[in-house]
Protein backbone atom coordinates (compact mmCIF):
# COMPACT_ATOMS: atom_id res chain seq x y z
CA UNK A 1 0.00 0.00 0.00
CA UNK A 2 1.28 3.51 -1.17
CA UNK A 3 1.24 5.80 1.94
CA UNK A 4 0.31 9.41 1.41
CA UNK A 5 3.37 11.87 2.18
CA UNK A 6 1.56 14.33 4.57
CA UNK A 7 1.01 11.96 7.01
CA UNK A 8 4.12 9.50 6.38
CA UNK A 9 4.97 10.58 9.40
CA UNK A 10 2.27 9.88 12.10
CA UNK A 11 2.98 6.47 13.31
CA UNK A 12 -0.79 6.29 13.82
CA UNK A 13 -1.50 6.03 10.15
CA UNK A 14 1.28 3.61 9.88
CA UNK A 15 -0.59 0.45 11.77
CA UNK A 16 -3.08 -0.13 8.72
CA UNK A 17 0.08 -1.01 6.68
CA UNK A 18 1.37 -4.04 8.23
CA UNK A 19 -2.43 -5.13 9.43
CA UNK A 20 -3.69 -5.11 5.88
CA UNK A 21 -0.61 -6.75 4.30
CA UNK A 22 -1.10 -9.60 7.49
CA UNK A 23 -4.81 -9.72 6.31
CA UNK A 24 -4.39 -10.55 2.78
CA UNK A 25 -1.48 -12.87 4.21
CA UNK A 26 -3.86 -14.61 6.26
CA UNK A 27 -6.86 -14.93 3.60
CA UNK A 28 -4.39 -16.55 0.84
CA UNK A 29 -3.31 -19.54 3.50
CA UNK A 30 -7.63 -19.90 4.42
CA UNK A 31 -8.09 -19.63 0.50
CA UNK A 32 -4.97 -22.28 -0.35
CA UNK A 33 -6.26 -24.53 2.58
CA UNK A 34 -9.52 -24.99 2.03
CA UNK A 35 -8.64 -25.38 -1.76
CA UNK A 36 -6.70 -28.44 -0.87
CA UNK A 37 -9.17 -29.63 1.50
CA UNK A 38 -11.72 -29.80 -1.47
CA UNK A 39 -9.34 -31.29 -3.65
CA UNK A 40 -8.53 -34.27 -1.04
CA UNK A 41 -12.64 -33.91 -0.06
CA UNK A 42 -13.42 -34.56 -3.74
CA UNK A 43 -10.93 -37.25 -4.44
CA UNK A 44 -12.15 -39.18 -1.33
CA UNK A 45 -15.85 -38.99 -2.61
CA UNK A 46 -14.91 -39.99 -6.11
CA UNK A 47 -13.40 -43.35 -4.62
CA UNK A 48 -15.67 -43.94 -1.55
CA UNK A 49 -19.04 -43.24 -3.27
CA UNK A 50 -21.84 -41.66 -2.02
CA UNK A 51 -23.36 -45.11 -1.40
CA UNK A 52 -20.55 -47.36 0.11
CA UNK A 53 -21.24 -49.99 1.76
CA UNK A 54 -24.50 -51.44 -0.18
CA UNK A 55 -23.91 -55.32 0.99
CA UNK A 56 -24.80 -58.08 -1.07
CA UNK A 57 -26.97 -57.59 -4.08
CA UNK A 58 -28.54 -59.18 -6.41
CA UNK A 59 -27.62 -56.63 -9.57
CA UNK A 60 -24.80 -56.63 -11.67
CA UNK A 61 -21.68 -54.84 -10.12
CA UNK A 62 -21.57 -52.01 -12.50
CA UNK A 63 -24.78 -51.21 -11.51
CA UNK A 64 -23.45 -50.04 -8.27
CA UNK A 65 -23.86 -46.02 -9.08
CA UNK A 66 -26.46 -45.49 -11.41
CA UNK A 67 -30.25 -43.38 -11.80
CA UNK A 68 -30.73 -43.10 -7.77
CA UNK A 69 -31.93 -40.23 -6.22
CA UNK A 70 -28.88 -40.00 -3.96
CA UNK A 71 -26.60 -39.45 -6.74
CA UNK A 72 -28.36 -37.58 -8.69
CA UNK A 73 -28.72 -34.55 -6.44
CA UNK A 74 -25.49 -35.33 -4.49
CA UNK A 75 -23.39 -35.60 -7.62
CA UNK A 76 -25.30 -32.44 -8.50
CA UNK A 77 -24.72 -30.27 -4.95
CA UNK A 78 -20.78 -31.32 -5.52
CA UNK A 79 -20.87 -30.21 -9.04
CA UNK A 80 -22.07 -27.00 -7.94
CA UNK A 81 -19.21 -26.71 -5.16
CA UNK A 82 -16.36 -27.21 -6.68
CA UNK A 83 -17.86 -24.62 -9.75
CA UNK A 84 -18.37 -21.94 -7.74
CA UNK A 85 -14.25 -22.49 -5.68
CA UNK A 86 -12.91 -23.21 -8.99
CA UNK A 87 -14.30 -19.97 -10.50
CA UNK A 88 -13.40 -18.22 -7.28
CA UNK A 89 -9.63 -19.55 -6.44
CA UNK A 90 -8.45 -21.14 -9.86
CA UNK A 91 -6.67 -18.80 -12.63
CA UNK A 92 -9.10 -17.87 -15.71
CA UNK A 93 -6.25 -18.90 -18.23
CA UNK A 94 -6.57 -22.42 -16.60
CA UNK A 95 -10.23 -22.56 -16.31
CA UNK A 96 -10.01 -21.75 -20.02
CA UNK A 97 -8.03 -24.89 -20.82
CA UNK A 98 -10.37 -27.31 -18.90
CA UNK A 99 -12.74 -27.82 -21.63
CA UNK A 100 -10.45 -28.98 -24.27
CA UNK A 101 -11.79 -30.03 -27.95
CA UNK A 102 -11.27 -33.75 -26.72
CA UNK A 103 -13.82 -33.82 -24.35
CA UNK A 104 -15.83 -31.61 -26.06
CA UNK A 105 -16.03 -34.29 -28.86
CA UNK A 106 -16.16 -36.93 -26.48
CA UNK A 107 -19.33 -35.38 -24.55
CA UNK A 108 -20.65 -34.13 -28.10
CA UNK A 109 -20.52 -37.97 -29.48
CA UNK A 110 -22.46 -38.86 -26.22
CA UNK A 111 -25.19 -36.69 -25.92
CA UNK A 112 -25.90 -37.23 -30.17
CA UNK A 113 -25.80 -41.13 -29.29
CA UNK A 114 -29.06 -40.21 -27.12
CA UNK A 115 -31.39 -39.09 -29.75
CA UNK A 116 -30.95 -42.92 -30.09
CA UNK A 117 -32.40 -44.27 -27.13
CA UNK A 118 -35.91 -45.55 -26.39
CA UNK A 119 -35.58 -42.98 -23.76
CA UNK A 120 -33.76 -40.10 -25.07
CA UNK A 121 -34.39 -37.90 -22.01
CA UNK A 122 -33.64 -40.25 -19.76
CA UNK A 123 -30.20 -41.06 -21.66
CA UNK A 124 -29.77 -37.60 -21.55
CA UNK A 125 -30.21 -37.40 -17.76
CA UNK A 126 -27.97 -40.20 -16.85
CA UNK A 127 -25.36 -38.64 -19.11
CA UNK A 128 -25.62 -35.12 -17.49
CA UNK A 129 -24.89 -36.67 -14.33
CA UNK A 130 -21.02 -37.80 -16.21
CA UNK A 131 -21.30 -34.71 -16.81
CA UNK A 132 -22.01 -32.88 -13.54
CA UNK A 133 -18.90 -35.91 -12.04
CA UNK A 134 -16.51 -34.53 -14.34
CA UNK A 135 -16.70 -30.64 -12.73
CA UNK A 136 -15.25 -32.80 -9.50
CA UNK A 137 -12.96 -34.59 -11.44
CA UNK A 138 -11.32 -31.08 -12.47
CA UNK A 139 -11.66 -29.65 -9.10
CA UNK A 140 -9.46 -32.12 -7.76
CA UNK A 141 -7.14 -32.01 -10.17
CA UNK A 142 -7.01 -27.84 -10.52
CA UNK A 143 -7.93 -26.51 -6.76
CA UNK A 144 -4.56 -26.70 -5.29
CA UNK A 145 -2.60 -24.34 -5.63
CA UNK A 146 0.58 -26.63 -6.09
CA UNK A 147 1.34 -30.23 -6.90
CA UNK A 148 2.54 -30.29 -3.01
CA UNK A 149 -0.86 -29.67 -1.92
CA UNK A 150 -2.06 -31.89 -4.02
CA UNK A 151 -0.17 -34.79 -3.08
CA UNK A 152 -0.79 -33.88 0.70
CA UNK A 153 -4.20 -33.87 0.62
CA UNK A 154 -4.60 -36.57 -1.67
CA UNK A 155 -2.18 -38.60 1.05
CA UNK A 156 -4.41 -38.02 3.51
CA UNK A 157 -7.96 -38.88 2.22
CA UNK A 158 -7.10 -41.87 0.12
CA UNK A 159 -4.87 -43.03 3.71
CA UNK A 160 -8.37 -42.47 5.77
CA UNK A 161 -10.50 -44.04 3.08
CA UNK A 162 -8.16 -47.43 3.02
CA UNK A 163 -8.40 -47.90 6.83
CA UNK A 164 -12.00 -46.99 6.69
CA UNK A 165 -12.28 -50.00 4.44
CA UNK A 166 -9.43 -51.99 6.75
CA UNK A 167 -11.94 -51.41 9.73
CA UNK A 168 -14.60 -52.41 8.10
CA UNK A 169 -13.14 -55.74 7.49
CA UNK A 170 -13.21 -56.17 11.42
CA UNK A 171 -16.37 -54.65 12.82
CA UNK A 172 -18.57 -55.40 9.34
CA UNK A 173 -17.53 -58.36 7.18
CA UNK A 174 -20.74 -58.80 6.06
CA UNK A 175 -20.77 -55.82 3.86
CA UNK A 176 -17.02 -55.57 3.02
CA UNK A 177 -16.70 -59.39 2.33
CA UNK A 178 -18.67 -61.45 -0.39
CA UNK A 179 -20.50 -64.00 1.45
CA UNK A 180 -21.74 -67.17 -0.26
CA UNK A 181 -25.29 -65.62 -0.76
CA UNK A 182 -26.83 -63.89 -3.63
CA UNK A 183 -26.45 -64.87 -7.05
CA UNK A 184 -22.72 -65.49 -7.26
CA UNK A 185 -21.59 -68.08 -4.01
CA UNK A 186 -18.24 -68.72 -5.59
CA UNK A 187 -17.07 -65.25 -4.54
CA UNK A 188 -17.55 -65.96 -0.58
CA UNK A 189 -14.31 -64.88 1.52
CA UNK A 190 -13.05 -62.41 -1.02
CA UNK A 191 -12.64 -58.52 -0.31
CA UNK A 192 -15.34 -55.87 -1.78
CA UNK A 193 -14.85 -53.03 1.05
CA UNK A 194 -16.62 -50.13 0.46
CA UNK A 195 -18.00 -51.01 -2.89
CA UNK A 196 -20.99 -53.50 -4.36
CA UNK A 197 -18.29 -56.18 -6.10
CA UNK A 198 -14.92 -57.73 -6.02
CA UNK A 199 -14.70 -56.69 -9.71
CA UNK A 200 -14.77 -53.09 -8.94
CA UNK A 201 -12.69 -53.24 -6.23
CA UNK A 202 -9.62 -54.90 -7.69
CA UNK A 203 -9.56 -52.30 -9.84
CA UNK A 204 -9.84 -48.85 -8.32
CA UNK A 205 -7.40 -50.41 -5.22
CA UNK A 206 -4.73 -51.12 -8.00
CA UNK A 207 -5.31 -47.49 -8.97
CA UNK A 208 -4.87 -46.29 -5.19
CA UNK A 209 -1.68 -48.31 -4.72
CA UNK A 210 -0.65 -46.39 -8.27
CA UNK A 211 -1.12 -43.57 -6.37
CA UNK A 212 0.43 -44.44 -3.54
CA UNK A 213 3.56 -45.06 -5.71
CA UNK A 214 3.46 -41.48 -6.85
CA UNK A 215 2.91 -40.27 -2.95
CA UNK A 216 5.97 -41.71 -1.86
CA UNK A 217 7.88 -40.31 -5.19
CA UNK A 218 6.42 -36.81 -4.32
CA UNK A 219 7.11 -36.29 -0.52
CA UNK A 220 4.18 -38.05 1.54
CA UNK A 221 7.14 -40.74 1.81
CA UNK A 222 5.24 -42.95 4.52
CA UNK A 223 1.74 -42.30 3.73
CA UNK A 224 2.91 -43.44 -0.14
CA UNK A 225 3.94 -46.54 1.56
CA UNK A 226 1.29 -46.96 3.73
CA UNK A 227 -1.29 -46.49 0.52
CA UNK A 228 0.46 -48.81 -1.70
CA UNK A 229 1.28 -51.91 0.71
CA UNK A 230 -2.05 -51.79 2.51
CA UNK A 231 -3.68 -51.24 -1.37
CA UNK A 232 -1.68 -53.72 -2.75
CA UNK A 233 -2.90 -56.41 0.12
CA UNK A 234 -6.70 -55.48 -0.84
CA UNK A 235 -5.91 -56.25 -4.04
CA UNK A 236 -4.41 -59.72 -3.39
CA UNK A 237 -7.53 -60.25 -1.64
CA UNK A 238 -10.26 -59.99 -4.10
CA UNK A 239 -9.21 -62.39 -5.73
CA UNK A 240 -9.52 -60.98 -9.33
CA UNK A 241 -6.66 -63.00 -11.11
CA UNK A 242 -6.84 -60.22 -14.38
CA UNK A 243 -6.36 -57.45 -12.33
CA UNK A 244 -3.22 -58.74 -10.02
CA UNK A 245 -1.97 -59.63 -13.67
CA UNK A 246 -2.29 -56.00 -15.05
CA UNK A 247 -1.34 -54.42 -11.81
CA UNK A 248 2.25 -54.99 -11.92
CA UNK A 249 2.30 -54.77 -15.74
CA UNK A 250 1.48 -51.58 -16.07
CA UNK A 251 3.62 -50.18 -13.05
CA UNK A 252 6.29 -52.04 -14.71
CA UNK A 253 5.99 -50.32 -17.61
CA UNK A 254 6.01 -46.62 -16.92
CA UNK A 255 9.01 -47.31 -14.18
CA UNK A 256 10.53 -49.00 -16.77
CA UNK A 257 10.43 -46.48 -19.89
CA UNK A 258 11.44 -43.64 -16.93
CA UNK A 259 14.59 -45.70 -15.83
CA UNK A 260 15.62 -45.67 -19.42
CA UNK A 261 14.23 -42.34 -20.32
CA UNK A 262 12.26 -43.28 -22.83
CA UNK A 263 8.69 -42.69 -23.11
CA UNK A 264 8.20 -43.63 -26.24
CA UNK A 265 9.71 -46.99 -26.05
CA UNK A 266 7.45 -47.64 -23.12
CA UNK A 267 4.63 -46.70 -24.88
CA UNK A 268 5.35 -48.58 -28.03
CA UNK A 269 5.93 -51.49 -25.52
CA UNK A 270 2.02 -50.69 -24.22
CA UNK A 271 0.67 -50.81 -27.13
CA UNK A 272 2.19 -54.17 -28.06
CA UNK A 273 0.60 -55.75 -24.91
CA UNK A 274 -2.39 -53.98 -25.87
CA UNK A 275 -2.83 -56.04 -28.80
CA UNK A 276 -1.61 -59.30 -26.81
CA UNK A 277 -4.71 -58.54 -23.84
CA UNK A 278 -7.10 -57.61 -26.73
CA UNK A 279 -5.97 -61.28 -28.24
CA UNK A 280 -6.33 -63.57 -25.13
CA UNK A 281 -9.67 -61.59 -24.50
CA UNK A 282 -11.96 -60.41 -26.53
CA UNK A 283 -9.95 -62.20 -30.04
CA UNK A 284 -10.99 -65.40 -28.56
CA UNK A 285 -14.67 -64.56 -29.94
CA UNK A 286 -13.73 -64.35 -33.45
CA UNK A 287 -10.68 -66.73 -33.76
CA UNK A 288 -9.87 -70.75 -32.11
CA UNK A 289 -6.56 -70.07 -32.19
CA UNK A 290 -7.10 -67.05 -30.04
CA UNK A 291 -9.21 -69.51 -27.90
CA UNK A 292 -6.60 -72.40 -27.49
CA UNK A 293 -3.96 -69.47 -26.88
CA UNK A 294 -5.76 -68.41 -24.07
CA UNK A 295 -6.96 -71.95 -22.70
CA UNK A 296 -3.23 -72.82 -22.12
CA UNK A 297 -2.18 -69.71 -20.30
CA UNK A 298 -5.64 -69.44 -17.93
CA UNK A 299 -7.86 -72.06 -16.82
CA UNK A 300 -11.00 -70.14 -17.10
CA UNK A 301 -10.83 -68.89 -20.86
CA UNK A 302 -14.22 -67.87 -20.83
CA UNK A 303 -13.47 -65.33 -18.09
CA UNK A 304 -16.51 -66.77 -16.18
CA UNK A 305 -18.77 -66.50 -18.87
CA UNK A 306 -18.19 -63.13 -20.55
CA UNK A 307 -17.48 -64.61 -23.91
CA UNK A 308 -21.17 -65.54 -24.35
CA UNK A 309 -22.21 -61.90 -22.90
CA UNK A 310 -19.72 -60.64 -25.67
CA UNK A 311 -20.96 -62.59 -28.79
CA UNK A 312 -24.45 -61.30 -27.95
CA UNK A 313 -22.91 -58.23 -28.05
CA UNK A 314 -20.64 -58.31 -31.00
CA UNK A 315 -23.72 -59.23 -33.31
CA UNK A 316 -26.20 -56.97 -31.57
CA UNK A 317 -23.73 -54.13 -33.38
CA UNK A 318 -24.63 -54.72 -36.77
CA UNK A 319 -28.29 -53.72 -35.71
CA UNK A 320 -26.71 -50.20 -34.91
CA UNK A 321 -23.88 -49.96 -36.67
CA UNK A 322 -23.56 -46.28 -38.09
CA UNK A 323 -25.51 -44.26 -34.86
CA UNK A 324 -25.58 -47.19 -31.96
CA UNK A 325 -28.24 -48.20 -29.37
CA UNK A 326 -27.86 -45.03 -27.38
CA UNK A 327 -26.56 -44.41 -24.43
CA UNK A 328 -27.09 -46.57 -21.11
CA UNK A 329 -29.94 -48.18 -23.73
CA UNK A 330 -29.12 -51.45 -24.79
CA UNK A 331 -28.44 -53.63 -21.58
CA UNK A 332 -32.03 -53.52 -19.76
CA UNK A 333 -33.84 -52.57 -22.08
CA UNK A 334 -37.60 -53.38 -23.68
CA UNK A 335 -36.10 -54.93 -26.21
CA UNK A 336 -33.42 -57.10 -24.29
CA UNK A 337 -35.66 -57.54 -21.25
CA UNK A 338 -38.12 -59.42 -23.78
CA UNK A 339 -36.38 -61.74 -25.43
CA UNK A 340 -36.74 -65.77 -24.55
CA UNK A 341 -34.11 -67.10 -22.31
CA UNK A 342 -30.55 -68.66 -24.06
CA UNK A 343 -30.69 -71.46 -22.16
CA UNK A 344 -27.07 -72.56 -23.61
CA UNK A 345 -25.32 -69.41 -22.43
CA UNK A 346 -23.53 -69.09 -19.00
CA UNK A 347 -25.34 -65.79 -18.59
CA UNK A 348 -28.90 -64.56 -19.03
CA UNK A 349 -28.36 -61.27 -21.37
CA UNK A 350 -31.66 -60.16 -19.72
CA UNK A 351 -30.30 -59.56 -16.20
CA UNK A 352 -26.88 -58.22 -17.84
CA UNK A 353 -26.27 -53.81 -17.40
CA UNK A 354 -23.42 -53.92 -19.15
CA UNK A 355 -21.44 -55.78 -21.59
CA UNK A 356 -17.95 -56.37 -19.46
CA UNK A 357 -16.06 -55.04 -22.37
CA UNK A 358 -16.09 -50.97 -22.73
CA UNK A 359 -14.63 -51.21 -26.09
CA UNK A 360 -17.48 -53.50 -27.06
CA UNK A 361 -20.12 -51.47 -25.04
CA UNK A 362 -18.71 -48.32 -27.27
CA UNK A 363 -19.32 -49.51 -30.53
CA UNK A 364 -23.26 -50.99 -29.15
CA UNK A 365 -23.75 -47.11 -27.54
CA UNK A 366 -22.25 -44.62 -29.89
CA UNK A 367 -21.88 -46.62 -33.40
CA UNK A 368 -19.08 -48.06 -34.86
CA UNK A 369 -17.56 -44.61 -35.97
CA UNK A 370 -18.37 -43.14 -32.36
CA UNK A 371 -17.14 -45.96 -30.10
CA UNK A 372 -13.96 -46.20 -32.32
CA UNK A 373 -12.99 -42.21 -31.47
CA UNK A 374 -14.02 -41.91 -27.83
CA UNK A 375 -11.76 -45.31 -27.51
CA UNK A 376 -9.21 -42.95 -29.11
CA UNK A 377 -9.08 -40.46 -27.45
CA UNK A 378 -9.94 -41.78 -23.84
CA UNK A 379 -7.09 -44.22 -24.24
CA UNK A 380 -4.18 -43.06 -27.09
CA UNK A 381 -4.62 -39.14 -26.88
CA UNK A 382 -3.39 -39.16 -23.37
CA UNK A 383 0.13 -41.30 -24.31
CA UNK A 384 0.78 -38.18 -26.64
CA UNK A 385 -0.30 -35.83 -23.65
CA UNK A 386 2.32 -38.03 -21.25
CA UNK A 387 5.12 -37.51 -24.19
CA UNK A 388 4.68 -33.87 -23.95
CA UNK A 389 4.36 -33.67 -20.40
CA UNK A 390 7.71 -36.04 -19.94
CA UNK A 391 9.33 -32.90 -21.36
CA UNK A 392 8.60 -30.97 -18.23
CA UNK A 393 10.92 -32.53 -15.17
CA UNK A 394 8.68 -30.90 -12.90
CA UNK A 395 5.68 -32.89 -13.97
CA UNK A 396 7.43 -36.24 -14.27
CA UNK A 397 5.79 -38.22 -11.18
CA UNK A 398 2.26 -36.62 -11.85
CA UNK A 399 2.75 -37.82 -15.78
CA UNK A 400 3.89 -41.40 -14.69
CA UNK A 401 0.98 -41.99 -12.23
CA UNK A 402 -1.63 -40.98 -14.97
CA UNK A 403 -0.47 -43.07 -17.49
CA UNK A 404 0.19 -46.07 -15.17
CA UNK A 405 -3.72 -45.49 -14.74
CA UNK A 406 -4.22 -45.02 -18.51
CA UNK A 407 -2.26 -48.45 -19.62
CA UNK A 408 -3.79 -50.31 -16.50
CA UNK A 409 -7.60 -49.41 -17.43
CA UNK A 410 -6.79 -50.12 -20.79
CA UNK A 411 -6.42 -53.74 -20.09
CA UNK A 412 -9.01 -53.60 -17.72
CA UNK A 413 -11.77 -52.25 -20.33
CA UNK A 414 -11.26 -55.37 -21.88
CA UNK A 415 -13.14 -57.46 -19.03
CA UNK A 416 -15.53 -54.89 -17.27
CA UNK A 417 -17.48 -51.39 -18.50
CA UNK A 418 -17.07 -48.29 -17.39
CA UNK A 419 -16.69 -45.37 -19.96
CA UNK A 420 -18.73 -42.51 -19.42
CA UNK A 421 -20.48 -44.38 -16.49
CA UNK A 422 -21.62 -41.41 -14.27
CA UNK A 423 -20.45 -41.72 -11.09
CA UNK A 424 -18.51 -45.40 -11.14
CA UNK A 425 -15.26 -44.48 -9.35
CA UNK A 426 -13.18 -47.00 -11.90
CA UNK A 427 -14.64 -44.20 -14.69
CA UNK A 428 -13.67 -40.89 -12.13
CA UNK A 429 -10.57 -42.29 -11.47
CA UNK A 430 -9.81 -42.85 -15.35
CA UNK A 431 -11.20 -39.54 -15.86
CA UNK A 432 -9.08 -38.28 -13.42
CA UNK A 433 -5.77 -39.59 -14.92
CA UNK A 434 -6.89 -38.49 -18.70
CA UNK A 435 -7.63 -34.99 -17.37
CA UNK A 436 -4.12 -34.81 -15.59
CA UNK A 437 -2.44 -35.80 -18.85
CA UNK A 438 -3.89 -33.23 -20.83
CA UNK A 439 -3.48 -30.36 -18.33
CA UNK A 440 0.60 -31.64 -17.62
CA UNK A 441 0.83 -31.72 -21.30
CA UNK A 442 -0.05 -28.00 -22.05
CA UNK A 443 0.26 -26.62 -18.51
CA UNK A 444 2.33 -28.06 -16.49
CA UNK A 445 2.63 -28.35 -12.53
CA UNK A 446 3.03 -25.71 -10.10
CA UNK A 447 5.38 -26.46 -7.12
CA UNK A 448 5.59 -24.91 -3.51
CA UNK A 449 5.70 -21.29 -3.44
Amino acid sequence: MQVPPATADLPTRRHPVPARVGYDVGLAQLTRHLASLLSGLGLFLMVFTLMPFQGAMETDPNAANDGNIINQVGYIVLGAVYLFAMLLVVDKRVLARLASPAWVAIFAIAYFSCLQSYDPAASARGLTLSLVAMIMVAGVLVLPRSEEDFVHAGANAILLLILIDYAALIVAPDLAIHSAAGGEPWHAGFWRGHLLHKNVSAPVFSILCMFGIYCLRSGATLRGWAITLLSVNFVLHTGSKTTIGFLPIAITLVLAGRAVRSPGLMIVAHLVMSVVVFGLTLGTIYSDTLLSFTRAIIDDATFTGRDDIWKFASASIAEHPWLGQGYSSFWLSPVIMGLEANFEANWDVRGIVAGHNSYLDAALTFGLPGGILISLLLFVKPLLDYIRASRRPEGRAFADFCVMVVIFMTYNAMLESFFLNRADPMWLLTALAIFGLGLAGRLGLRHQQ
